[in-house]
């Protein structure tokens, strides 16, 4: 029983567009677009290497932005996990966290911790 595959080869996907959008820290000068950018090249593994993307993978600016294309078959919760594995070597990672968008399902967007609902709190 098949499950109507698709025709071309089994286990490759479709390349992928990823964006990791860094807006609200950069505006508040937490964070630098240009060093994640640097990160996400050296650190994304292709074929169990790091660092080689070969034609495969293009990592891109725009703005406040970062755009990941894929042509093989790159996670997006690998790109979860390196930009978390990134705002914790800057000690950012108190006050940030990697959320996927309500808008987009391929953009991950970096907020804050909403830090207002826990003062009232700890006053006494």
């Amino acid at each position: 029983m098949s499950r109507g595959t698709a025709s071309g080869p089994k286990g490759k996907k479709k390349g992928a567009t990823f964006t990791i959008d860094c807006s609200k820290p950069v505006e508040d000068k937490i964070m630098e677009v240009a060093s994640l950018e640097k990160f996400l090249q050296e650190r994304i593994k292709v074929g169990g290497k790091a660092g080689a993307l070969g034609d495969s993978v293009t990592v891109t600016r725009e703005k406040s932005k970062i755009v990941v294309t894929s042509d093989s078959n790159l996670s997006k919760r690998y790109l979860k996990y390196l930009t978390k594995k990134y705002l914790k070597k800057h000690n950012v990672r108190d006050w940030l966290r990697v959320i996927a968008s309500n808008k987009d399902r391929n953009v991950y967007e970096l907020r804050y911790f909403n830090i207002a609902e826990n003062e009232g709190e700890e006053e006494e």
